[in-house]
């Protein structure tokens, strides 16, 4: 299965001991137009990804292209996307990268932010953003880890 998750921590250790086994992914791809430009945090990042996981560090604007390469091929079995918040999730399904599901599982606490779930809190933006997903017919899976049961309700 394909995975598309909103993590602002994008690659860390839930990602790789519990998200990537639980999807069988062989490939992660970092979404985001910062860490695409930044090789220093993709290098940290690579750590963490096991040897036997393919990985990329991609702009919002460039999933689509991506899809067509070998990286995203029939070689590789499942894909793990990685979004540092949904904002950017959005921009890559307004442009045409399209998901049935989005797992939400951590968008950090800050002063005027309504708290969803242990690890989800939004803002008037943020929570736009839920509104558009569930408009489109996205499924929000608010979780930090696969065994977890959803967390909350969005609607």
């Amino acid at each position: 299965m394909n995975w598309v998750r909103v993590d602002n921590r994008l690659v860390h250790g839930q990602v790789v001991e519990t998200w990537l086994p639980y999807i069988g992914a062989s490939t992660i791809i970092v979404a985001n137009d910062d860490v695409s430009e930044d090789v220093l945090t993709q290098e940290i990042m690579s750590l963490a990804i096991p040897q036997s996981t393919a990985s990329s560090f991609v702009p919002i604007h460039d999933l689509l292209h991506l899809k067509g390469t070998a990286l995203w091929s029939a070689t590789h079995s499942d894909t793990l996307v990685l979004f540092s918040n949904c904002e950017d999730a959005r921009r890559a399904y307004e442009i045409g990268f399209t998901f049935a599901t989005i797992n939400i599982g951590n968008i950090h606490y800050a002063p005027g932010k309504r708290q969803l779930s242990p690890s989800v809190a939004v803002n008037e933006t943020e929570e736009e953003c839920l509104h558009f997903f569930l408009g489109k017919h996205v499924k929000l899976d608010f979780r930090c880890v696969p065994n977890d049961p959803v967390q909350v309700r969005f609607g």
